[in-house]
């Protein structure tokens, strides 16, 4: 095998938006193992890297649901592959909020819950300098001006048992969902620096990949979506963070192959540094989101 074949990533949420564009990117520089809920669209994206002349496998696996994630990690590692990167790109934002099997609020544990739990499983098994990058997203961040603008009042964090439940802190946002989005992704922001300055094996990192109207984070209304992905982000504050698909994807992929990158980093839309909130910044706090997300998870995940 060449240097490239040799290599593989692991992508979460590939079947779609940024998460496909990435899947592709990264299929220039080695093995893809595409990780997703449906079979079906799973294997036509395997399909079509296949038909470029690269190489793709598929793990199903529901990322909200913590067996499944760790039957999906023993699968990857049951693989034999020089896992290069792995790339914890899956999230949702539900308008309404929802429960996996264990009665957990389905956007805190898909996007968090199970992003920690896959890393936790799979950390072991990389190779000393792989690349481990979570997508963020600044909605986190209760003084990002955009954000404001829209009535976001960031992450509502009380504790990982609290966010599991789908309680947030009082005086939130008013658009459904965005309070567990934006505590969910803060949480899993936290994460990426206690792991970076944890575990100096491994290069733990971040990405905003800036505001693709594509994702839908207007809300669930067809005509809000609209409004927010054609007209609000084209004005100022929002037309500055305005991103694709194709350019975050590019952004991802330069974070996650390139070996040069450094570990606890926050990249922004355009690939350079940024500062999370006052609160992810904390240390402290950091700390408090690792050690409290693994006693949650040790039931299940046998962690410590």
């Amino acid at each position: 095998m060449t240097k490239t074949e040799a290599k593989a990533y692991v992508v979460t949420g590939p079947t779609s938006g940024i998460g496909r564009v990435t899947a592709l990117e990264l299929a220039k520089h080695g093995t893809v193992v595409l990780v997703g809920r449906d079979p079906k669209k799973l294997d036509e994206l395997k399909k079509v890297i296949e038909k470029n002349g690269r190489s793709a496998l598929a793990i199903q696996c529901d990322l909200q649901e913590i067996a499944s994630v760790r039957k999906a990690a023993k699968e990857i590692t049951a693989l034999n592959l020089p896992i290069a990167g792995l790339l914890n790109n899956a999230g949702v934002l539900q308008p309404k909020p929802t429960k996996n099997s264990l009665g957990w609020d389905t956007t805190f544990t898909t996007n968090h819950l199970g992003a920690f739990a896959l890393t936790e499983e799979l950390a072991s098994h990389l190779p000393d300098g792989a690349s481990v990058v979570f997508i963020a997203s600044a909605l986190e961040d209760p003084e990002r001006k955009p954000a404001k603008v829209m009535g976001m009042r960031g992450g509502r964090f009380l504790s990982i048992e609290a966010s599991a439940r789908g309680e947030w802190r009082p005086g939130g946002c008013k658009i459904p969902g965005i309070d567990a989005y934006a505590t969910s992704k803060q949480c899993s922001l936290a994460s990426v620096f206690a792991l970076a300055r944890e575990n100096s094996r491994l290069r733990f990192n971040a990405v905003e990949p800036g505001i693709n109207p594509s994702t839908g984070l207007g809300g669930a209304n067809a005509f809000m979506r609209f409004v927010f992905g054609q007209i609000i982000t084209r004005l100022p504050p929002f037309s500055q963070y305005r991103s694709t698909p194709e350019r975050a994807a590019q952004v991802i992929t330069r974070v996650l192959t390139d070996p040069s990158t450094a570990t606890g980093i926050y990249f922004d839309e355009k690939g350079q540094p940024m500062s999370p909130s006052q609160l992810v910044q904390d240390t402290k706090f950091q700390d408090r989101v690792v050690v409290n997300t693994r006693a949650f998870l040790s039931p299940i995940l046998g962690i410590s």
